[in-house]
């Protein structure tokens, strides 16, 4: 529930200008989302939302500039290790099997950090698809992710 919430959070923030968690709260209601003002201040410290000028002298919340900040990697590690049931690779893809609902988050860190290897990720309920250019990249890339979990 967390993450798809989250998720709703991006959302809303890249298509509409919101001052307030309250009104971030009203437009997750709409969603169909049953939220708290409480729920959304933390939401919005995990996320790490800043509120950015909207140019009309009011301010609106937005996502920080450099996302590939030091903090990701501290979630990266902290989700590696909590989640990560294994992590297996064919060809250019790397599969990363995880606990339920938590895909959609370690994608979203892992596509944050901007690796130059990872051209794409692709995140369901449980499984992440790490797109890897070039090939060879791969067994690089995995003992990376593998020394993260451990």
């Amino acid at each position: 529930m967390k993450s798809k919430r989250q998720k709703q959070i991006l959302e809303i923030i890249e298509q509409e200008e919101v001052e307030t968690q309250e009104e971030l709260a009203e437009r997750l209601r709409e969603r169909g989302t049953d939220v708290t003002q409480a729920t959304v201040s933390r939401d919005i410290k995990d996320l790490h939302l800043i509120k950015i000028p909207s140019g009309d002298g009011r301010y609106k919340y937005a996502l920080p500039l450099d996302r590939g900040s030091a903090n990701t990697g501290e979630r990266l590690e902290r989700m590696l290790k909590d989640s990560v049931l294994y992590i297996d690779y064919s060809e250019n893809l790397i599969v990363v099997k995880m606990l339920p609902g938590t895909a959609q988050g370690l994608a979203s860190i892992i596509d944050n950090l901007r690796w130059k290897e990872i051209i794409g990720t692709v995140a369901g309920d449980d499984t992440i698809f790490l797109v890897v250019k070039p090939k060879e990249a791969v067994e690089g890339l995995m003992l990376r992710l593998k020394e993260k979990m451990f």
